[in-house]
């Protein structure tokens, strides 16, 4: 069974994103990256890695939700998760992306909340 295998990242909405990273950088120490965000390297043994980035608060990448955040859960093989999760009545975004990032699809969870899954390249 395909499913996922750790914490992709943490988005969400910020009225300032720049400043807000700025403050965690300053005040908590995270290694801010050129575009605004922080990679936290794990387990080499697995692909990947675990993000946290805020985005600007009109944003329209959280899309259709209406929530100010998005999860992205890492996955072991998004086709395969993807079939099972519409086979299940879940409600899947016809839309995948694939570039040298990965693989990505989208679902709703019951609250209306976007889940971005991320099928690290190998």
């Amino acid at each position: 069974m395909a499913k996922a295998i750790g914490l992709g990242g943490i988005f969400f909405k910020s009225r300032d994103p720049a400043a807000l990273s700025a403050w965690y950088a300053k005040h908590l120490g995270l290694p801010l990256e050129d575009w605004g965000g922080v990679r936290f390297d794990e387990d080499a043994a697995r692909p990947g890695s675990t993000l946290w980035a805020p985005f600007a608060a009109d944003s329209g990448y959280f899309a259709p939700s209406t929530q100010p955040y998005m999860i992205n859960f890492r996955v072991d093989d998004l086709a395969a998760l993807l079939a099972q999760l519409h086979a299940d009545g879940v409600a899947v975004d016809e839309r995948t992306d694939t570039n040298e990032l990965g693989s990505f699809g989208w679902i709703m969870d019951p609250d209306g909340t976007r889940i971005e899954l991320w099928q690290p390249p190998a």
